[in-house]
């Protein structure tokens, strides 16, 4: 019987930036996914790369700004692997009426006058305004990249494959078994997400699916928008092909994605007081999404009390934002290094 050197449960893009990394070590890697790779979270993301977002957790905030200033290489070497674009935006956020009180090292208040210069189809009305050295990523483009570069290095991948339990052979970890068949690893990395917490047979971690609406509208014109907008009631998102892409709700709704008419339309409706123009803006399509949410806000990242076991899961809102860290230090911890960044307040042993 075949055995991989690590068995990744999930190929959104937390499982296939990890399995990329790994391999570069020479690991045999195998993904192990529910449904198709890059369909569940990762799909649904608007990308916001927002290092410096008021309402990151205190103990997450280094680690979020040092995955931020890790992207252009990651993006860079995606890219050039693949060969194909993944529309990092650097051009920088504009929040409108936020707390007044910024967390960017290199923020700034920008007048009336500035601001209708940096984005002339914003509505006049904010009280207050500021510019952060933020970005954007198209996260679909990003997954489609990173599944090209994991096929392309030989990274096997099970699709439509929903692990129900963690194999254990004297007391470690020794694979993983789906409701058909099994596949055995020297070690397993929970990167499930949403479902990381559904798998039997190994320690288990609080997560739970929050739901996220959101739509994507057709500019009205070339350079409409050119940075991220975070305003009241919701934030836009451009893409360099002419989306603008607006989110997004927070909702405790278990594991159902079905959009809601009145959702979508006070979200199309907020994106219309921001830029007026918007409101009559051709809609392209509404979706949800299932964020991987934990008790504390706080991701879950290292070993388990299970030899073998690791998880990478709950990182709520910040998935695709924490991609490259999340990658460069549970391939550190798997492979048995001290992680280049502090992880201990993410330890999965804070809920036994």
């Amino acid at each position: 019987m075949k055995t991989w050197d690590a068995a990744i449960i999930g190929g959104g893009i937390i499982g296939l930036s990890l399995a990329l990394s790994l391999r570069k070590h020479g690991a045999a890697v195998l993904i192990v996914e529910r449904n198709e790779p890059g369909r569940e979270a990762s799909h649904a993301a608007a990308g916001m790369l927002a290092q410096c977002d008021p309402h990151t957790p205190e103990k997450l905030r280094s680690l979020a700004m040092a995955s931020f200033q890790l992207y252009p290489e990651f993006v860079h070497e995606l890219e050039d692997e693949s060969g194909q674009r993944v529309d990092l935006r650097q051009e920088g956020a504009i929040v409108l009426d936020g707390e007044g009180e910024s967390l960017c090292p290199n923020f700034q208040r920008l007048t009336p006058v500035q601001l209708a210069k940096l984005e002339p189809c914003l509505a006049n009305s904010a009280k207050r305004a500021e510019f952060w050295p933020e970005g954007s990523v198209d996260p679909r483009a990003l997954t489609a990249a990173a599944l090209k570069a994991a096929k392309h290095r030989e990274i096997e991948i099970a699709s439509g494959a929903p692990v129900v339990e963690i194999q254990v052979t004297h007391g470690r970890a020794s694979g993983v078994k789906t409701q058909k068949t099994h596949f055995a690893a020297a070690v397993v990395i929970n990167c499930a997400g949403a479902w990381a917490g559904q798998i039997a047979g190994a320690p288990t971690f609080p997560t739970r699916p929050v739901k996220g609406q959101m739509l994507s509208l057709i500019a009205p014109r070339r350079d409409f928008l050119r940075h991220v907008v975070r305003g009241p009631g919701a934030y836009l998102v451009p893409r360099s092909d002419g989306r603008i892409l607006i989110g997004a709700t927070l909702e405790e709704a278990g594991f159902d994605k079905r959009t809601d008419a009145n959702t979508i339309q006070g979200l199309h409706q907020a994106a219309a007081n921001l830029a007026p123009d918007l409101g009559q803006a051709r809609m392209l399509e509404a979706w949800a999404g299932l964020r991987p949410g934990t008790p504390d806000r706080l991701p879950i990242l290292g070993a388990t009390s299970l030899p073998g076991y690791f998880v990478a899961t709950g990182h709520f809102r910040d998935g695709i934002l924490l991609t490259p860290v999340t990658a460069l230090v549970m391939t550190q911890v798997v492979r048995g290094a001290k992680p280049e960044f502090d992880i201990s307040a993410f330890s999965p042993a804070r809920f036994r």
